[in-house]
């Protein structure tokens, strides 16, 4: 049985394609309310991880319980309904809707009318957009748009949010408010935060998990992991987000 604290939980997961183990043995645990954030080298297993926990991939081998549900056989959407919201870096906003529009048709999947108005305005203010409500999504900057994908996730209402590369492509300005964002949303909801800028790692972990060749290579508090030198040897002394491990 899964600890009532545990929000997720792996065993033993592994998935291959052909011949190619891209998940192999991972034993992984969130807990209720926790933030997470995943790092590794390109090609470590972090996002083929994510697709093992929406469902998008079916493993091979092991197991994944969520919210104290085991997921094995359930499709995309009903994994979803077990409370799992995922921003990917693919973009999936309306661009000829506005900043509003976009929160309550996420907002009205679940509710009724009325409901959907009030969790929309909700999510305005969390993402501090509620001056840019009446504007086409095609007119915002990256960030805003960036921030409105985060808005229309929080406006599921999910317990889990899986988070892909939040800061990506983004000024130190809107990392910072980035970050700031998701700090707020993790007081009511946890998430996992795949994510290569280490700065902003810093500002938002406390816990990191790394991966390697499809593995747990170590799972530790944010200044312990960035300091060891299995880690560095990892990324081989690149420099990652503006700051060499």
């Amino acid at each position: 049985m899964m600890s009532a604290a545990k929000l997720v939980e792996t065993k033993d997961l592994g998935i291959h394609f052909g011949g190619l183990q891209a998940v192999q043995g991972v034993n992984f645990s969130l807990n209720q309310g926790e933030l997470r954030c995943l790092i590794g080298p390109n090609g470590a297993g972090k996002t083929t991880f994510f697709r093992l926990l929406t469902g998008v991939h079916k493993p091979s081998v092991g197991s994944v319980t969520i919210n104290g549900t085991p997921i094995k056989g359930l499709q995309t959407h009903q994994i979803a309904n077990l409370g799992v919201g995922i921003k990917t870096q693919i973009p999936s906003l309306f661009d000829n809707l506005t900043v509003r529009e976009n929160l309550w048709l996420s907002a009205r999947k679940r509710n009724a009318h009325a409901e959907a108005d009030r969790i929309a305005d909700e999510a305005l203010e969390t993402i501090k957009l509620a001056h840019a409500a009446k504007t086409e999504v095609a007119k915002l900057a990256h960030g805003q748009r960036q921030w409105v994908e985060l808005g229309v996730v929080i406006a599921g209402h999910p317990k889990l949010i899986l988070l892909d590369e939040p800061a990506a492509g983004m000024t130190g300005h809107e990392r910072e408010r980035t970050a700031e964002l998701i700090r707020d949303i993790n007081r009511t909801c946890a998430m996992i935060v795949v994510e290569h800028d280490m700065e902003f790692i810093k500002m938002i972990a406390k816990t990191v998990t790394v991966f390697n060749r499809g593995e747990v290579l170590m799972e530790d508090a944010v200044d312990k992991v960035l300091s060891d030198q299995r880690v560095k040897d990892v990324y081989l002394g690149k420099q990652t987000g503006g700051v060499t491990l």
